[in-house]
């Protein structure tokens, strides 16, 4: 039997890193819990002060299909470098011709750049010159790659 999980990524600001990430994978902010019509109707109902509102935020797959993933306010900042990331699976796979395959990697990440990702390195296949994958990081520094 499985175990239902979600993905939570701990960051400075919430909303900015939900935001990038919705960008980046097509989500779409979580909606508020049934019975409530906004996020802030259930947080004034929950007597959460206001400056703790963007102490979180949810985003889900639209298809409902996905898991969703949370962001976490932490007062820390990273450190290291991630042990676990997401890899943006773009180019469609390694059978795909490498020319259209580096044409979807490159464009994604073009689209990620602008909203607020950060090209740390063009990572080569082994032994070649031929792009493999880019890593990257989200707008606090959380690394991934496209694929």
């Amino acid at each position: 039997m499985t175990t239902n999980w979600t993905l939570t990524i701990d960051c400075a600001d919430p909303a900015v890193v939900a935001r990038f990430w919705c960008t980046a994978l097509g989500y779409t902010e979580a909606d508020p819990p049934t019975g409530w019509d906004t996020w802030e109707d259930w947080l004034t109902a929950l007597n959460v002060p206001e400056d703790e509102w963007n102490d979180g935020a949810s985003i889900s797959d639209p298809d409902g299909i996905l898991p969703s993933i949370s962001f976490l306010k932490v007062p820390e900042p990273r450190t290291v470098k991630n042990r676990l990331h997401l890899d943006l699976q773009a180019a469609g796979g390694r059978a795909e011709p490498q020319h259209l395959r580096e044409q979807r990697i490159r464009s994604k990440a073009e689209t990620l750049l602008t909203a607020g990702a950060t090209l740390i390195r063009e990572v080569p296949m082994e032994n070649s010159t031929t792009l493999d994958h880019l890593w990257m990081q989200d707008p606090e520094g959380n690394d991934f790659c496209v694929v």
